[in-house]
């Protein structure tokens, strides 16, 4: 066993004679009153139980949500039960304006199907029928010139830009996929410096846009895409728009019809270039007719929604140490409706991330029971848009309503809820952890004393399994990218990230509230709670005495 340091010793001595009282009502004992379990309970630990917790995750992860997308109704109503509840408990607003809700101007065009036009050599062509353009208001006229794929890469010889200029021109390309013989490993791999897509080359190199001709997959699913273009756009946050040189390019995916036009007259026709697209023997690149007029015109309507996190700070006693924070956060948002036409559309969310919603809102609730105050602020942080990639946490990293400074440590906790039960043989729970168990992740990546403080309190408290085996820079799945955390772990804010694992009902339907292990919920959200104090009421600040790894300080995408 790994000797602890003497700061754990207190908690140690207070806490080892603890019985894991939850556990032993799972098994159906009873845990006898202790003085440590009088000091949690003075603290509000028992507060937090499973039926609290089911009582409130019954009405986030309820179908009235409608999937808590980013933005959405349900999410907005969802921020405000949070508000309304820390404003009951008394917690201190730590939003714009005095309010509890950091907003987030985002940005959303949609296509305008009834100016967007196109015509070649003067015929006209339908949106929709003709041509599915992406989301991008542009007006395209010019030379073109068909590249082929459009690919660069080295370590396959592969170039279809040789002999050719593609600037101020449309670049023409067949199909949207990859070159037959290339994997994804091989696309990924070097992307801009060895290997570079259709969409990196024409950007890198002053296109003015690319006309994709379209192969069998495409046309397949023509129908599927054109209702796409009918629903709302994307979001994307406006803080975050993407520098000139890497935005989007306008993209047009032409009809057979529309292709067939766009190649008459020229030295190959539309047949003959994807035919042989197939073959050893591709249609190299080569410059479309000078005489040639094309005119399109993708029309987009601006939306400017917005969205918020929501901030609250529970304020420290000690008159130093008060201005300094421990931060617990989780996101409130999942992905919305997300099977419109079935019989259960709705992704609820109820384990992602209804789970550490609720545990955030049972630890806030008992946190404002607590007889005392902790040394310490603690900043509770429910983001949003983390599905959409990390956009709340991203947010408020970027553009802090609390000084990170002064932020000490962020425990978050995504996806807590879930258990695999005994003779479950469905291959996609096979990583799920066990009733009694919880992953954790990153707790020593940064600060050698906050990965023994961790595993301290738990040992000391209802001594969960915790299983480490993604506590690993070099893990496959990359989990450590995939939540909020990332975000403060790459401002310097050392973090701890609880995780149940992913399981058969992840990002599916099927993840709703009456699949949830809440004697589970409440031990890990008890086990953190717990945590929170022990960092709250240390003396000193955790120490970060190492840099993440070089492995984790660059998250793709």
């Amino acid at each position: 066993m790994r000797k602890l340091k003497l700061y754990s010793l207190p908690l140690i001595l207070a806490l080892s004679l603890v019985l894991p009282t939850t556990l032993a009502q799972r098994k159906g004992g009873s845990a006898k009153p202790t003085r440590a379990a009088a000091l949690m309970t003075a603290r509000g630990v028992d507060t937090i139980s499973a039926a609290q917790l089911q009582n409130y995750l019954s009405f986030i992860a309820s179908d009235e949500m409608e999937g808590r997308d980013t933005p959405s109704r349900g999410l907005d109503t969802t921020a405000k039960f949070i508000a309304m509840n820390l404003t009951r408990w008394g917690f201190k607003p730590a939003g714009d304006n005095g309010t509890f809700f950091q907003r987030i101007a985002l940005r959303r065009d949609q296509l305008d199907g009834a100016r967007s036009t196109a015509e070649i050599n003067g015929q006209k062509f339908n949106f929709g029928d003709d041509f599915l353009p992406n989301a991008v208001g542009a007006t395209l006229t010019g030379p073109l010139v068909y590249v082929g794929r459009g690919w660069i890469v080295q370590s396959k010889n592969m170039d279809d830009y040789k002999g050719i200029e593609v600037k101020d021109k449309i670049m023409v390309v067949l199909g949207g996929g990859l070159p037959p013989g290339l994997t994804q490993a091989d696309a990924r791999a070097n992307q801009g410096q060895t290997v570079a897509n259709p969409t990196l080359y024409a950007r890198a190199h002053g296109a003015k846009g690319i006309l994709v001709i379209p192969e069998a997959g495409t046309l397949l699913n023509w129908e599927q895409q054109r209702q796409r273009l009918t629903q709302p756009a994307r979001a994307t946050v406006e803080r975050f728009q993407t520098p000139a040189a890497n935005a989007p390019l306008p993209t047009i995916t032409m009809s057979v019809k529309m292709a067939n036009a766009l190649f008459e007259g020229e030295k190959f026709d539309a047949a003959t270039i994807t035919s042989r697209g197939q073959s050893s023997d591709p249609v190299a690149a080569f410059d479309l007719n000078s005489s040639k007029t094309v005119n399109i015109t993708i029309a987009v309507k601006p939306d400017h929604p917005t969205t918020q996190n929501i901030v609250a700070v529970w304020e420290g006693g000690d008159t130093v140490l008060k201005n300094e924070y421990v931060a617990v956060g989780a996101h409130y948002d999942h992905i919305g409706i997300c099977a419109p036409g079935t019989a259960d559309p709705i992704c609820n969310g109820a384990d992602d991330d209804g789970s550490g919603t609720t545990a955030l809102l049972g630890m806030a609730e008992a946190i404002s029971h607590a007889k005392q105050r902790p040394k310490r602020s603690v900043l509770f942080v429910w983001h949003c848009g983390e599905e959409k990639g990390l956009w709340g946490s991203r947010y408020f990293t970027d553009y802090p309503t609390i000084p990170l400074a002064q932020i000490v440590t962020q425990l978050n906790i995504d996806m807590i809820g879930r258990s695999k039960k005994d003779g479950d043989t469905n291959p996609r729970n096979k990583d799920l952890s066990g009733p009694n168990q919880i992953y954790v992740i990153g707790s020593k990546m940064m600060s050698t004393e906050l990965g023994e403080l961790t595993e301290a309190v738990n040992k000391s408290y209802l001594n969960l399994q915790f299983d480490l085996r993604y506590d690993d820079p070099n893990d496959p799945n990359r989990f450590f990218f995939r939540s909020d955390h990332y975000n403060y772990a790459r401002k310097g804010i050392p973090i701890v990230f609880f995780f149940d694992g992913v399981h058969e009902d992840y990002h599916r339907p099927g993840d709703e509230a009456q699949k949830i292990d809440y004697v589970k919920m409440q031990n890990v959200a008890r086990t953190v709670y717990v945590m929170l104090w022990e960092v709250t009421n240390r003396a000193t600040r955790v120490k970060v005495d190492k840099q993440l790894p070089a492995q984790l300080q660059q998250r793709a995408g």
